[in-house]
């Protein structure tokens, strides 16, 4: 069993607010500008990319609507002269076109996706009057693959609450596969379409997705399939520890950690707005642990 370096750990999480909080940007303010407006028609930018990424990690983890983070950022002046104020309105379009991408380097060539999807409430706003009046909001639903062995969020995707879990199997594979190469895939019984398996298999990577207890050990066009139901149905306990399939808690842990530090809903208003919400929480969420993980 590993030993955690907790010291190291400790480390991290105190790291976690100078990188929220990384002031050296007002250096390079002038040359990212610079950089920005070069060639650039039409009006000039007048804050840096770098702050407006800055202003969007640090109102989702300190929950701040936008007029209360143009306040502190005026609060944060009287300490650094050289910071510039944006109004809340130009801090929300900024953020909202924000290109927000992934960790793209540094997963190696044996990856290890866990696959999952997670509901996410559109609004905290209200709730009492939903749960005495029975109103229903409805809800997102955040479709994410794990590498189980960094922890990170590779691939992220939103989608109504209809939408399937196994119909994201596909688009989450093909965008983990743009950070380097994908050796296996673990899902659970949501995952269990022979469409899946033929794709994984298609791609080389290793499927280990549940079948279901009922299901038929037919190849019925897909033997991938029907050699996992076999092995699995034969004897799920030793299916799971031959194919290491306790990984996949890894990928529900990251949920859970995720929920603790952002909350459990969506404060933009619009889908767009929504999408982009959770795209700059999952690159936050990468960049906090990076910050605490061990070697």
């Amino acid at each position: 069993m590993a030993v955690r370096d907790w010291r190291r750990i400790n480390e991290g999480l105190v790291k976690r607010g100078e990188i929220l909080l990384d002031l050296r940007i007002l250096d390079r303010w002038k040359v990212e500008l610079e950089r920005m407006n070069a060639g650039k028609e039409g009006g000039r930018y007048v804050y840096p990319e770098i702050f407006i990424r800055l202003l969007g990690y640090m109102r989702l983890l300190f929950h701040l609507p936008y007029r209360q983070t143009e306040g502190f950022l005026k609060a944060l002046r009287r300490f650094d002269s050289r910071i510039q104020v944006p109004d809340y309105s130009t801090i929300d379009r900024r953020v909202n076109r924000l290109d927000i991408k992934l960790d793209e380097k540094g997963y190696g060539d044996d990856i290890v996706l866990a696959v999952d999807a997670s509901g996410i409430k559109v609004s905290n706003r209200g709730e009492w009057i939903r749960h005495i009046w029975k109103i229903r909001r409805g809800y997102l639903k955040i479709h994410i693959a794990v590498d189980v062995k960094q922890k990170k969020i590779l691939a992220l995707k939103v989608t109504d609450e209809k939408t399937g879990d196994g119909r994201m199997l596909k688009p989450l594979v093909d965008e983990a596969l743009k950070k380097g190469k994908v050796t296996k895939t673990i899902g659970d019984g949501a995952y269990d379409t022979k469409r899946n398996f033929r794709y994984l298999t298609a791609k080389g990577i290793e499927p280990v997705i549940k079948v279901r207890k009922n299901t038929s050990s037919r190849a019925g066009g897909c033997m991938p399939r029907k050699l996992a139901a076999q092995e699995y149905l034969k004897d799920p306990e030793a299916w799971k520890r031959s194919h290491d399939y306790g990984q996949r808690w890894m990928v529900e842990t990251v949920f859970s950690s995720f929920k603790r530090t952002f909350g459990e809903y969506v404060s933009a208003k619009t889908i767009q707005n929504m999408v982009q919400e959770m795209m700059i929480k999952a690159s936050l969420y990468n960049i906090l642990i990076g910050s605490t993980t061990t070697p």
